[in-house]
């Protein structure tokens, strides 16, 4: 068993990165699979979708339990990865063209609820002065894990089935990783079931506003994630000319994020979360308003803009969940980001499925415009919080 700083923090962002990988595993073979007619985009979007919901699902019955602050985090991670790997692996007996399938990856979704929140629940138990940047490194570790699946489809080809089976075989790996990790200082657990104390934080105006830059966030990330690689099959062609592969492009895209998220945390531990997360919101709402008239100016632009998208869309996630944290009693940290994350991935469920009547009205030029939304509203939100008395508890004062 690990009982140091160092070791216990690099495992568990290892363990996050291969967990994790379960998420997009499907949704990897979307844009291959929508281009040779095995899929249409309302059904590559509902797979997405049930993942979503899924997650949904399952952070609602784990807050309403409080099973984060109840029970040991690193026996419910390896439980829950267990879970996922075989869950997913049941995708190469359905295919994609089942119902079952949807039903998997529901299924998969409500899993992730055990590894996503609970990692960051378990990493601010290891979290001292530079907490953003502890939280932003393990969602830099999940952007990571997310992206890995398209990297695993460019490399292979058409053949799906290797991503499936290299994610269920990451996450079995995770789940026995995380078991030799060891708890922080600041780890504290909830010694009864009060599940009114949850939604009581969260009526405070600050963890209010904290959520509502989160849900701004969310609005826009998920549904860009999940239909960027289905954009820049449109996008490449378009600009014309030498290109590399989609599939190739939609990792470096999202793994991008990755050092996005770990750079955000380092400057919002210095300069305040709310600066850091109204700059990556602006630049990033203005990314999604234009990407889609960028291929007119060749491949070149178009891959320096969704990059720079990539960058941004992610960097403030792990701000919002820090700001969480700093403004929440110890012992309900863990039902408190798990409710926060449920609400965001309710939303993103919305704009998933309402992104293939967004292309077909405004089409590829514009439909990603509508995401720009969100951010907007979000940076509101932080602005907001910065004036609220409580938000001299995030960052040490910095906001």
């Amino acid at each position: 068993m690990m009982t140091r700083r160092g070791p216990s923090i690099a495992l568990l962002i290892l363990c996050e990165v291969l967990a994790v990988t379960l998420w997009f595993s499907a949704t990897a073979a979307v844009a291959t699979l929508i281009d040779d007619g095995t899929l249409t985009r309302q059904e590559a979007g509902l797979l997405t979708s049930a993942v979503q919901l899924g997650f949904v699902a399952g952070t609602l019955i784990s807050a309403w339990f409080g099973l984060a602050d109840r029970f040991d985090p690193r026996r419910l991670f390896a439980l829950c990865a267990l879970l996922g790997a075989g869950i997913n692996l049941m995708i190469l007996v359905t295919g994609f063209d089942s119902t079952a399938t949807v039903v998997l990856r529901f299924l998969t979704g409500a899993t992730m609820a055990g590894v996503y929140p609970v990692g960051m629940k378990i990493a601010a138990g290891w979290a001292g002065r530079r907490v953003g940047l502890l939280i932003g490194t393990l969602v830099g570790a999940v952007v990571l894990g997310s992206a890995l699946p398209h990297l695993v489809t460019a490399l292979s080809g058409l053949d799906w089935r290797t991503t499936i089976v290299a994610s269920s075989a990451a996450a079995a790996l995770a789940a026995g990783g995380i078991l030799t990790i060891g708890l922080g200082p600041r780890h504290a657990v909830s010694p009864r079931f009060v599940p009114g104390e949850a939604l009581a934080a969260l009526r405070k105006p600050a963890l209010l506003l904290a959520n509502a830059g989160y849900l701004g966030h969310m609005f826009e990330l998920y549904a860009m994630w999940a239909w960027i690689g289905v954009f820049l099959v449109w996008g490449l062609t378009e600009a014309g000319g030498a290109a590399p592969s989609a599939s190739l492009l939609t990792f470096v895209v999202i793994a991008s994020g990755g050092a996005g998220s770990i750079l955000a945390g380092l400057a919002a531990d210095h300069y305040g979360r709310t600066r850091v997360t109204m700059a990556a919101m602006a630049v990033s709402a203005t990314c999604a308003a234009t990407i889609g008239l960028v291929p007119a100016l060749g491949a070149t632009a178009l891959i320096v803009v969704a990059i720079v998208w990539g960058i941004t869309i992610v960097a403030d996630s792990a701000q919002f969940s820090t700001a969480v944290a700093e403004l929440t009693e110890p012992r309900l940290v863990g039902t408190m980001l798990t409710l926060q994350t449920s609400l965001g991935f309710l939303l993103t469920f919305l704009t998933i499925q309402a992104m293939p009547f967004l292309i077909a009205a405004l089409t590829w030029r514009y439909a990603f415009a509508v995401l720009a939304i969100g951010p907007a509203l979000g940076v509101l939100a932080m602005a907001r919080l910065r004036r609220e008395p409580d938000s001299i508890k995030i960052a040490g004062g910095r906001r």
